[in-house]
């Protein structure tokens, strides 16, 4: 490997990261093919195996020498870092252990440990019903815990708000107003959706929305995004952990309910979520501003 022909390799950009592909990475310039019988351990420090886990919306995740998870690009905030060490802290839940962290505006970089198994989404399709269904019964189980986790006293005063207090940046709840005031009860979110309703055009619940829309005496902590694609699993379909906690915060105790049965994701994972449900919601007034704000 010391002795690699450059001319053989490719510059380090993101047109030439191609999801699924394994590379060497050397002096963070040039990428080289992987020939699979190469000994990580003698390399060099200006050399790397990296894996392309992902790349979407100016966001790269890699995984780096078999050994870390990178997630880095816009969009990448310390909100999501903040996210996973409350998880880790707080409960047995199997989330990645943040390594080391930086941030800049509006991008970031989160180095994380690799979580074991196989994507759900990879999968789901060819499982029976009662795997699918116990997978179900542990994602909801899994969720009894985080919603658990005490609020953090520097939050108090606060309902709703990202994992570090910062403000939501969900459709439903983002401020209108600049600089963005904070949402510290149920009626100031229900009163958010509301006003954005009103000024994307919403005219069908003009004047019912507000009763239609849930309430909620208490907010929990909430991942926001549960779905295949930010599951793990292994062999015996038991989850080894839960991935991409960038939406998670303290949101009332029905968003993580509503978040799972939103329209755009209907299929059978959302039915047998919703039948293996602990709780379940009227969301007739969520689903008609999403129609409006989405």
């Amino acid at each position: 490997m010391d002795e690699m022909d450059e001319s053989g390799g490719i510059p380090y950009a993101w047109r030439n990261l191609n999801p699924g592909q394994r590379y060497i990475k050397v002096d963070n310039k040039m990428l080289f093919p992987y020939p699979p019988d190469v000994n990580v351990l003698e390399f060099p420090p200006n050399k790397e195996v990296i894996t392309i886990l992902a790349k979407q919306m100016a966001r790269l995740v890699l995984e780096i020498d078999f050994s870390i998870v990178s997630k880095s690009g816009h969009g990448v905030r310390h909100s999501e870092a903040e996210a996973m060490k409350l998880v880790f802290e707080h409960t047995s839940v199997p989330v990645p252990e943040v390594i080391v962290t930086s941030f800049d505006g509006e991008k970031g970089n989160i180095h994380m440990t690799i979580i074991p198994g196989t994507c759900l989404e990879a999968k789901w399709d060819v499982l029976d019903t009662q795997s699918k269904e116990s997978i179900c019964l542990q994602l909801w189980d899994l969720i009894s815990k985080w919603r658990e986790i005490p609020f953090p006293p520097l939050l108090d005063g606060l309902f709703q708000c990202s994992a570090d207090g910062s403000p939501s940046r969900d459709p439903l709840l983002e401020d209108l107003q600049n600089p963005r005031r904070p949402l510290t009860s149920d009626d100031e979110l229900r009163e958010r959706i509301y006003e954005r309703y009103l000024y994307f055009g919403g005219l069908r619940y003009e004047h019912t929305l507000p009763d239609m829309l849930p309430r909620s005496d208490r907010s929990v902590f909430t991942h926001g995004d549960i779905a295949p694609r930010n599951i793990m699993v292994d062999d015996e379909n038991n989850v080894t952990g839960i991935l991409d906690w960038e939406y998670a915060g303290w949101y009332p105790d029905y968003w993580e309910y509503a978040q799972i049965m939103r329209p755009a994701f209907y299929g059978d994972f959302q039915d047998l979520m919703d039948k293996t449900a602990p709780q379940r919601w009227d969301l007739s007034g969520i689903n008609a501003s999403r129609k409006v704000l989405f």
